[in-house]
């Protein structure tokens, strides 16, 4: 299936600067959680990938072990797209909104608690989590907020102050 952002770099960064603009820290654990959850509601909500990532089940929780392992000693010194697609940016403005204040415990509640990561724990650690499971686990949202609680279109006003829908421009192919 193919994603909708080159690799999880660009998003690993999206989300470290957005916690710099605020002046906080990004923990690497909240960083991992934050990074599964995207993928999972991006899915139930666009039915495709956020970006190309594998995570696996471990005893902490969802991690996606090549992210771990370059932001091990901070933030890795790459070359990441600054431009994401404006619909993955409002998305993944809209999960930074919803969950960057959580707390790593609250975060490993809700990530934890998912069926899909508990299915793979039970295959063994660091089992793959599959993309199905996880939208399955998020589109039922048993322990999780419903997928209509984290993505909120972009609503702006005319300058009569009547409510529009923003979606970005799409050229015909002609």
């Amino acid at each position: 299936m193919p994603a909708d952002i080159n690799n999880a770099f660009d998003v690993s960064i999206f989300f470290d600067d957005m916690a710099t603009e605020q002046g906080t820290y990004l923990q690497p654990q909240k960083l991992q959680r934050l990074l599964y959850l995207a993928q999972a509601y991006y899915a139930v909500a666009f039915n495709r990938k956020l970006m190309p990532a594998v995570f696996v089940a471990d005893e902490l929780g969802p991690v996606e072990p090549n992210v771990f392992l370059a932001f091990s000693r901070g933030r890795p010194d790459i070359d990441a797209d600054l431009f994401l697609p404006y619909e993955a940016q409002t998305f993944l403005e809209n999960i930074w909104q919803r969950f960057g204040d959580y707390s790593i415990d609250r975060l490993d509640e809700i990530t934890n608690e998912s069926s899909a990561y508990k299915i793979a724990f039970a295959r063994g650690n660091r089992a793959e989590i599959k993309l199905a499971d996880m939208k399955k686990s998020f589109k039922r949202a048993d322990k999780s907020p419903g997928v209509d609680q984290v993505v909120k279109p972009k609503i702006m006003r005319t300058q009569t102050g009547r409510a529009v829908h923003v979606q970005s421009w799409t050229p015909r192919k002609v």
